[in-house]
This record gives structure tokens, C-alpha cells and sequence, in this order.
């Protein structure tokens, strides 16, 4: 059995859907960028696939089914903004284990947002629909 206790990690921000779930998957969900060495190790070990691309570095996608995620700054202000890419924060998470179709693994759940930096989202209505159809 695996120990899958919840954590801290620091992350860049993309594509966060906090507030309203993502229209692709139907969950709130955020992609934890540039992870740390040390946190995607700690990732592997408790058997999550970690991903990496060139415009994210080590990344998961940290996802809630039925909550929106709780996102504050890190003066326990809430943040009631769109929160657009760049931004910067500390996530808890916390690795649960999955069985679909016939799948099994471990993903990634969130319980909570801290942003050390805020970008907000304020793209007009025209990027967004060419967003949503890429």
C-alpha cells in the first residue's frame, strides 16, 4: 500500500480552471509547472506520471471532481479572478489511487492554492473561443 499523504508543492500555473470545471474533463484542475526536482521524485516514488514539456518542465494536473479549489494569496486574501498563466503559487495536493476502465495509477488531487504571484486572466471573449477550440 502506498503512503500517499498530502503535501506542498511550488508551482508556475497554467491553465487554471478553479472556479468553474474545465470544459475538456469536467473537473477543476490546474497544470503544476516546473516542479522541482525534489517534488517530482517524491511524485514518481508515490507512482504518479509526471509529465514534461519544453513550456512547462515537470508538470501534473492537479484535478478536484466535485469543489472548486480553494485559491488565496499568501496573505489569506481570496482570489476571485481568473488566474491566467505565469502565475505563482504553493499547492497541497494530495496523490490518490484509480481504477478506470480497466486502468490503475495514481493521480494528483488538490485541496488548496496559495499564489506568491497573481496574473489575472482577461482575455476577451474572441481568445477564449479560440482557445476552447484548440
Amino acid at each position: 500500500m502506498l503512503d500517499l499523504k498530502p503535501f506542498r508543492v511550488k508551482a508556475d500555473i497554467m491553465w487554471a480552471s478553479l472556479s468553474e470545471p474545465n470544459s475538456l474533463s469536467g473537473k477543476y484542475q490546474v497544470d503544476l509547472c516546473n516542479l522541482s526536482d525534489e517534488a517530482t521524485d517524491k511524485l514518481k516514488e508515490m507512482g504518479v506520471n509526471v509529465k514534461h514539456a519544453d513550456e512547462k518542465g515537470n508538470y501534473v494536473v492537479a484535478k478536484s471532481k466535485d469543489y472548486p479549489i480553494k485559491t488565496e494569496m499568501e496573505d489569506g486574501s481570496p482570489v476571485n479572478v481568473k488566474v491566467a498563466n505565469g502565475s505563482k503559487g504553493t499547492a497541497t495536493i494530495k496523490p490518490y489511487e484509480y481504477q478506470f476502465r480497466g486502468k490503475a495509477g495514481v493521480s494528483v488531487g488538490i485541496n488548496k492554492l496559495v499564489l506568491s504571484h497573481l496574473i489575472e486572466y482577461t482575455g476577451t471573449p474572441e481568445e477564449e473561443a479560440l482557445e476552447e477550440a484548440l
